[in-house]
């Protein structure tokens, strides 16, 4: 996996409630763990932009409700930091599904933007993005 050029505020936790932002058939998702997170005894993990976590499908297609799938957060409305300088924050929290942990997408094209740092760490979701940011 491609290490990000940016310092990533981790704005997101376990339990956060998230908007799939691809064409899968989810609407919201919950995060229920995340891959290769650091942590603390006691202290519950958090995660940012361009990590790979595992969630829950809340709302959507009733075949997909409940049900478990691999993601990368794609937006955060938490500000982050580029090497450049500039800090970048997004309207919402957004994720697009993944079918296994390799980073093939579910869905067949992403709506709205996505972050640079999500596209450079992920080539195949930054395929389907529409515009990157």
């Amino acid at each position: 996996m491609k290490a990000v050029n940016a310092r990533i505020t981790h704005g997101l936790n376990i339990g956060s409630i998230l908007n799939a932002a691809d064409n899968s058939g989810a609407k919201k998702v919950k995060i229920v763990s995340i891959k290769r997170g650091k942590g603390r005894k006691g202290r519950q993990l958090s995660c940012g932009l361009a990590d790979l976590v595992k969630v829950s499908v809340r709302k959507g297609l009733r075949e997909m409700k409940g049900q478990i799938f691999w993601a990368v957060i794609v937006r955060q409305t938490k500000d982050y930091r580029r090497l450049t300088g500039e800090r970048y924050s997004f309207e919402d929290n957004a994720v697009a599904l993944l079918k296994d942990e390799d980073g093939n997408p579910k869905g067949t094209q992403v709506k709205g933007v996505i972050a640079r740092e999500a596209a450079d760490r992920w080539p195949f979701v930054a395929k389907i993005a529409a515009v990157i940011v």
